[in-house]
């Protein structure tokens, strides 16, 4: 029979809390941000009853559209604070883009009894919010690999000069 091991934490550890207070703070304060912006979209393109909600659809694409241009920049092109990541992209696009009230306006389509704008918003705000994200990810790593490629003077594929 073996005897139980001990183990000892040789630092002591911050509390969890303590440690997350400022990451806290910065995605309420961008949330914040966030959802004013959203606010005043949702008041500049007023949703008429049983119609396509089109403020909510385009503020979902476009927030997805700038998460992916964000991420792109933030994880392969410059090292940021610690605190932007969740400022930005957790706080004010996440308070910006508005995927419950997304589900709250299928849900009054289909209370409503238009289940077809009620799928057709569904399905388009999914596709298009994830191909925003995917287009614009794309595209910024193409945009940022021709500006490398220039910089140093290197040949495209074909070997010519790159534009």
């Amino acid at each position: 029979m073996t005897a139980p091991r001990t183990t000892h934490l040789s630092t002591p550890r911050r509390p969890a809390a303590r440690g997350q207070a400022s990451v806290l703070a910065v995605i309420a304060l961008g949330g914040g941000i966030g959802a004013v912006a959203r606010y005043a979209a949702s008041l500049w393109w007023p949703t008429q009853p049983g119609g396509f909600p089109w403020a909510t659809f385009w503020t979902n694409v476009a927030g997805c559209a700038v998460i992916g241009v964000f991420m792109v920049v933030i994880t392969e092109v410059w090292s940021v604070h610690r605190l932007v990541r969740p400022f930005f992209g957790t706080g004010v696009l996440g308070g910006f883009t508005t995927f419950s009230t997304y589900a709250v306006d299928i849900q009054k389509l289909v209370d409503a009894g238009h289940l077809n704008t009620a799928l057709a918003y569904l399905a388009g705000t999914l596709l298009a919010a994830l191909m925003a994200v995917w287009l614009t990810a794309t595209a910024t790593r193409r945009v940022l690999r021709g500006i490398r490629i220039e910089k140093r003077g290197e040949s495209d594929l074909n070997g010519k000069k790159a534009l």
